[in-house]
């Protein structure tokens, strides 16, 4: 009798629609690896560790300030695996982190909506988030998903305002 096995790693997508704003603004924003605490409500640094800016490779810190309830300041090393100009996407995977996370790899991709590009005045499009990890320890998949939400919602609302 063959046994069904349980998936170890947690999927999930999550994206937003950005307004007023063409797919390669977005992708500015998107692809500068390094400037994440600008646009991310929850990362108040971020700086280049080792690598080369826009080349694969680059390390990452990333960083929040802690709260009252909490110990410590949240941390973690980030390296880009892959970035894709033309078509709009980036891989990065987490080294080291006092989060939680063992496996983590996150491909955020821009996308015009509706198939449409800046030819035709594209004033809109989507940021995607997607991630494979393993699960982390006091949190639900869904936690995980509602985190991503609403970074999303946050960067989309800045870029909204500030591009």
């Amino acid at each position: 009798m063959e046994q069904e096995t349980v998936s170890l790693k947690w999927e999930g997508k999550q994206a937003v629609q950005v307004n007023g704003v063409t797919v390669e603004q977005v992708w500015s924003v998107v692809s500068d690896f390094c400037n994440v605490h600008e646009w991310l409500p929850t990362i108040d640094t971020c700086r280049r560790v080792e690598g080369t800016d826009g080349h694969t490779g680059l390390v990452r810190y990333c960083a929040s300030t802690k709260t009252k309830d909490e110990e410590e300041t949240k941390w973690a090393k980030e390296r880009l695996v892959e970035i894709d100009p033309m078509g709009r996407c980036l891989s990065y995977e987490v080294l080291e982190n006092n989060v939680g996370f063992g496996s983590y790899v996150a491909t955020v991709k821009v996308v015009p909506v509706d198939g449409g590009d800046e030819t035709d005045g594209g004033k809109a499009c989507w940021i995607e988030w997607s991630f494979v990890c393993d699960p982390v320890d006091g949190w639900k998949k869904e936690d995980l998903e509602s985190y991503v939400e609403f970074c999303l919602k946050h960067m989309a609302s800045k870029m909204e305002m500030n591009l």
